[in-house]
């Protein structure tokens, strides 16, 4: 997750926690990280994190999207997804181009309540 925010209080944090809690495995992208947040150790970059990453979930302004989009492209992700208020167009047709799925405005959290509601997947894997 590029941009979770070690602090409980925002918004990146608590879909983090509740998708956690689902059984995700969320690896912290952020360089002003310290220490574990979920008990995950951070990284500074996506180029940092040592294995596959399947979804970029990017809780960063609009117009920070494009250099992530490309990193995530470099570091070989299966598909970028823009949270809720965050659209660049650009940036995502720069994704679909390298062949990632791509989410703009929407949370990851509220979406997978929805599928958990609809029984169209598990509500914890």
């Amino acid at each position: 997750m590029v941009g979770l925010s070690g602090r409980e209080d925002r918004p990146s944090h608590t879909v983090a926690k509740y998708l956690a809690s689902q059984g995700y495995r969320i690896i912290p992208v952020n360089p002003r990280l310290e220490g574990p947040v979920l008990g995950e150790q951070p990284y500074p970059d996506l180029g940092s994190v040592p294995e596959h990453i399947d979804l970029v979930d990017i809780f960063r302004r609009p117009g920070d999207v494009p250099p992530v989009v490309d990193s995530a492209i470099e570091v070989g992700a299966s598909a970028v997804w823009m949270q809720l208020g965050i659209v660049n167009e650009e940036a995502a047709e720069r994704a679909r181009q390298a062949g990632l799925d791509v989410v703009m405005d929407h949370c990851t959290a509220i979406e997978h309540r929805l599928l958990v509601a609809a029984g169209r997947i598990p509500g914890r894997i």
